[in-house]
């Protein structure tokens, strides 16, 4: 059975565009025109993937966000933004998102991140990955450090997990890009800092150490701080 995703713009061009396109695709595609009506239909119906704009009249982006993550933690949403400020992509990441696209885009960029979150869905048997004092359960996915309980979004997890698989090995974005995004670094060039960013401060939220450590000029790996 081919896979349902849900588009949310208030734009009919872009939801038409998008219709047509991801139809072209294979999947099968609802749209809606607002935030409530994004929520209505998400709870009515099987969803895997919410491409969802940020800017709409009454209910936001962000708030439908929040909204789909409380009520699956599992389901993966890319949204769509005018707003390229790392402010701006660090609050859609708060909200629950797992990836963001700016407009104006192209429908094969978009497509790629489409294709590489419902493939990081289907995940690998599941492992318990443990580095230091943080523990991550890749089955359950739960992540754990010293007794709190961290709540991440599929992205930031499968960037832990990463990290976890090659302790104490500096990663490029470039090598960071392919294997968690799935496609050539390129187009946002700063969304592995931005991740980063955000992992580190929930990894860190209980005055932890810090364990992802940026090695300048080469990338960044996980490793314990001297003396820690």
């Amino acid at each position: 059975m081919s896979q349902r995703l849900l588009v949310v713009d208030d734009d009919a061009a872009v939801t038409s565009l998008l219709r047509r396109g991801f139809s072209y695709e294979g999947y099968r595609v609802t749209v809606a025109a607002s935030g409530e009506e994004a929520l209505r239909l998400a709870r009515d119906q099987p969803t895997d993937l919410v491409v969802l704009d940020i800017m709409m009249p009454g209910i936001d982006g962000i708030e439908v966000c929040r909204q789909l993550r409380a009520a699956d933690p599992t389901i993966p949403i890319l949204l769509l933004t005018a707003r390229d400020a790392p402010s701006d992509q660090v609050a859609g990441l708060d909200s629950g998102a797992d990836d963001y696209v700016t407009k104006p885009f192209s429908f094969e960029v978009l497509n790629a991140r489409v294709r590489a979150l419902l493939r990081r869905r289907l995940a690998a048997a599941p492992e318990v990955l443990r580095y230091a004092d943080l523990e991550v359960d890749t089955g359950a996915r739960i992540a754990d450090r010293r007794g709190r309980a961290i709540e991440l979004t599929t992205t930031e997890f499968n960037l832990l997990s990463l990290f976890l698989l090659h302790p104490r090995q500096v990663l490029s974005k470039d090598q960071i890009m392919e294997r968690v995004w799935g496609y050539d670094f390129g187009g946002e060039a700063n969304i592995v800092e931005v991740y980063v960013h955000s992992l580190r401060r929930k990894l860190e939220a209980g005055a932890e150490p810090r364990l992802i450590q940026t090695i300048r000029g080469a990338g960044y790996t996980l490793r314990e701080e001297p003396g820690s």
